[in-house]
């Protein structure tokens, strides 16, 4: 191959990483629910015809990147290449073989160049409602959790199932939200086909064949070269997290060899009654996520970077079999980097930042007018953020949603979804932890239903119990705390009641520090000081 040769396949490679990004900004721009519109609780990504994945949109987040990364194969599998047609969109919300969770909708769409099959368009987001118990730990299997969807079709040969349409209608709370986000899903795949098309037309590709080689040898290669300058080991951690009605301990082993990392959870808790179990590909997901961050985080995330890593999880909570409960997948999801990243540290001392709050604060509220009153009811989905823990030489980030870089949703959007106000939201003084680099500062929140209303919550909630770690010296961040505005302590998991004119507080956990407290320096102190950052804002 020519170095001109190179310089075209790069320019293309470049092209498809402008395709998915616009597919996926067709899904921010048509999107019902405010997780998608506003926080961008979503992914997208492009495939070859063995669904290996070639691109993703920058936008997006590592659970529903890598685990969609996954699931297509399922899709191809279940569906049958030869059963496949121009117009065809397929769905799923499977757990075990989508993204990790009922709430979570997959399609997948094939796309098609003058009657061949050149690759798949996947995306992902969050719904707001999937009917069962709604988002929440309490259920006791998935059966509970929701409407479950097979792989199946949503759209055949360009026509919908109005079948599924008007199941889906009868089983959520919000159906014109939820309608409304899956024809959103199928117009974000269909804008990524015709702009794949006219790419292909207009370069004379007849495949992505070439292309496709290009990327997963030259992402092989450059993943095989970090691999090789790391050390050669083994090294583990543990981390205890609050559970449900009982704390929970996560356990990984790191193994770095020739060409591969591996990490092992072997020795986490077993399966939880509650709905807080992980499947294995929303492990994976986020452990592989541990791994880029350390090992190559500026080399594309593709199947080619993916294959290096291997993941083990044995009778565990982090391998939860169906039809285990697994609506929170996200909470300890999200605690997987700070794991493996711990682990890391013992590899690579000095270079990995300290624990933060890891888990999204979200909560899911459920409002009505109360008895006798007339008024309105929603379903509202609200994503916050504690802090990030302190960095080996900065600060860390505050109000920050690490690992899972959804944003966080305008306050305005919000209300305008529901009879609800938030009374407060601004950085919580003095939580994140001290050292040489401070930890990342949490937030906090108050939430009131409108006059004649009250509202349940979902509880989705960690570090309350156990905060976030410092790492060499640095102290350990502020714990989180759930409470109304009289003091009465809430649980950190579980539906939960705010009668009218009570107001719920939330308190997100601050970052662990990083280095010895004793070698901040006296400007950096000042300028927390001024900033109001070492003030304990506690209940």
């Amino acid at each position: 191959m020519s170095a001109l040769d190179d310089i075209r396949l790069q320019v293309m490679w470049n092209r498809l990483i402008s395709v998915v990004e616009e597919q996926a900004m067709t899904l921010i721009r048509t999107a019902f629910s405010t997780s998608v519109r506003e926080a961008g609780d979503l992914s997208a990504g492009i495939y070859d015809p063995k669904g290996r994945m070639l691109a993703q949109a920058v936008t997006g987040t590592p659970g529903h990147v890598n685990t969609m990364a996954e699931a297509v194969g399922h899709f191809i599998e279940e569906i049958g290449p030869e059963n496949m047609h121009a117009g065809d969109t397929y769905v799923t919300n499977d757990p075990w073989k989508g993204t990790g969770h009922l709430h979570d909708i997959t399609m997948v769409s094939p796309s098609f160049l003058d009657g061949k099959l050149v690759g798949f368009f996947a995306c992902t987001a969050h719904v707001v409602d999937v009917g069962g118990r709604g988002f929440g730990a309490d259920a006791k299997s998935v059966y509970e959790e929701g409407i479950q969807i097979p792989i199946m079709h949503f759209a055949r040969k360009g026509v919908v199932n109005e079948d599924l349409v008007r199941l889906l209608r009868a089983n959520v709370r919000e159906p014109n939200q939820v309608v409304g986000d899956f024809y959103s899903l199928a117009a974000c795949n269909d804008v990524g086909h015709r702009r794949l098309v006219d790419m292909m037309r207009e370069t004379g590709m007849a495949d992505l064949d070439a292309l496709g080689e290009f990327i997963f040898t030259r992402t092989r290669a450059a993943m095989l070269e970090r691999i090789a300058a790391l050390p050669k080991g083994r090294w583990s951690n543990s981390l205890m997290t609050d559970g449900y009605d009982q704390s929970v301990r996560l356990e990984v082993a790191v193994e770095i060899g020739e060409g591969r990392v591996h990490a092992d959870f072997a020795g986490s808790d077993g399966v939880s009654r509650w709905g807080i179990n992980v499947p294995l590909i929303y492990t994976k997901a986020y452990a592989c996520y541990a791994l880029m961050c350390v090992v190559a985080p500026d080399i594309p995330n593709n199947w080619a970077s993916l294959s290096l890593f291997t993941i083990a999880a044995p009778d565990c909570i982090l391998n939860a079999p169906r039809p285990a409960p697994v609506s929170l997948r996200h909470v300890f999801g999200h605690m997987v980097p700070d794991l493996v990243l711990g682990a890391f540290s013992q590899a690579l001392p000095g270079q990995i930042l300290a624990e933060g709050a890891a888990a999204l604060w979200n909560l899911h509220i459920s409002a009505r007018p109360v008895a006798g009153q007339t008024g309105r009811r929603a379903e509202m989905l609200l994503f916050n953020s504690g802090g990030m823990g302190a960095r080996p030489t900065l600060d860390g980030l505050s109000a920050t949603a690490f690992p899972s870089g959804v944003m966080t949703m305008p306050v305005e959007a919000t209300e305008q979804t529901g009879p609800i106000v938030v009374w407060r939201k601004e950085l919580r003084d003095g939580s994140g932890g001290d050292g040489e680099f401070r930890g990342g500062l949490g937030q906090v929140l108050e939430i009131e239903a409108l006059p004649g209303h009250e509202f349940d919550f979902s509880a989705m909630f960690d570090r309350v119990n156990h905060a976030p770690k410092g790492r060499d010296g640095g102290a350990e961040g502020a714990p989180g705390v759930v409470a109304l505005d009289d003091g009465t302590k809430l649980n950190p998991k579980g539906w939960q009641h705010v009668p009218a004119g009570r107001r719920l507080v939330l308190k997100a956990p601050g970052g662990g520090g990083y280095g010895d407290p004793a070698k901040r320096s006296n400007e950096a102190r000042a300028t927390d000081t001024l900033r109001g950052y070492t003030d304990r804002d506690d209940i």
